[in-house]
């Protein structure tokens, strides 16, 4: 799926990478929210969509701004507008999000490339336990991918290439991606950027890197998985099971929770509690993962003394 040529990601590769990087570090990675398994539209039979978003304001009432829990990938047809959302939307004055310039895919792509590009690695059949091989060569199987794919792939980089394998929701129609297109550009703040992003898992040590592709493989082979439910409950704003999302598959493993989302919610919240001290009004946009939670912003911003409510 990910080709290097001279230096160079092939088509294939920005399709899929582009497709990975906002995804995989959503709700538990957001394996489950990125890969969809249902049909488009499949949810209008249901409940109308309820996706977490509150209202930020101070001690006296005064609204300061909003947090919207998003997910990154969805399929096509899929109903998650809602009429708060809308007036959300309408009235802030910044939008604010994890990745500013998501249809920049060459950049994107290229920034791929030089964090995960290091000639000369083993196979990565041999960076992971014996018991693991045959999941891995499944699911390479499964994608039509060579099993010496990866000679040149960091082992974090190769995870998120594997997680695409099974996913079926389309970034092209996630929540930040519509949302930004929704806002002029100079009314755009990025909290991260695709470079600080990948280095998140660029700067992990290579037990976890190994560790991560682990969890994908645990992800992808459960016969048992629902792969709607999490959508589902963020359609939902089902909280429990959002909260429940994040201590489970890849985020058990407590060292990855504590890279992947708890330390950068505590950045974030640095950076957020400063944009809400400003005269224009914040919709900050994130992964639902990052709002909910005794670590999440949520808990964050009342600990500041910021009255959070939720709306619906």
């Amino acid at each position: 799926m990910i080709a290097f040529v001279e230096g160079r990601i092939g088509k294939a590769a920005r399709t899929a990478f582009a497709a990975v990087l906002p995804a995989l570090l959503a709700l538990a990675l957001a394996l489950a929210l990125a890969g969809c398994g249902t049909a488009p539209g499949e949810e209008a039979a249901g409940p109308p969509p309820r996706p977490l978003l509150y209202e930020i304001a101070s001690a006296d009432g005064a609204v300061e701004g909003w947090m919207l829990g998003t997910i990154h990938a969805l399929p096509p047809g899929t109903d998650w507008q809602t009429p708060q959302i809308t007036r959300v939307t309408d009235m802030a004055d910044l939008l604010v999000v994890e990745i500013a310039a998501l249809d920049d895919r060459k950049a994107m792509a290229a920034t791929f490339a030089e964090l995960a590009t290091t000639p000369g690695l083993p196979p990565l059949a041999n960076r992971l336990p014996p018991d693991l091989r045959p999941a891995l060569a499944d699911l390479l199987a499964r994608g039509d991918m060579a099993p010496g794919k990866f000679g040149s792939t960091e082992t974090w980089a190769a995870a998120l290439m594997l997680a695409q394998i099974d996913a079926e929701g389309d970034p092209e129609h996630g929540v930040d991606r519509a949302l930004i297109r929704a806002f002029p550009r100079d009314r755009v703040i990025e909290l991260e950027g695709t470079r600080r992003q990948l280095g998140i898992f660029d700067r992990l040590p290579e037990i976890q890197q190994r560790n991560l592709v682990a969890a994908v493989l645990a992800e992808t082979s459960a016969a048992d998985r629902d792969r709607a439910a999490l959508r589902r409950a963020w359609l939902a704003g089902d909280e429990a099971a959002l909260i429940d999302a994040t201590r489970t598959g890849i985020m058990a493993d407590a060292d990855l929770r504590e890279t992947l989302l708890a330390a950068r919610n505590r950045r974030w919240d640095e950076r957020i509690a400063a944009l809400l001290d400003q005269p224009r009004r914040p919709l900050v946009a994130v992964g639902t993962a990052h709002l909910v939670g005794p670590d999440g912003l949520v808990a964050m911003l009342e600990a500041r003394g910021y009255r959070v409510t939720r709306l619906r």
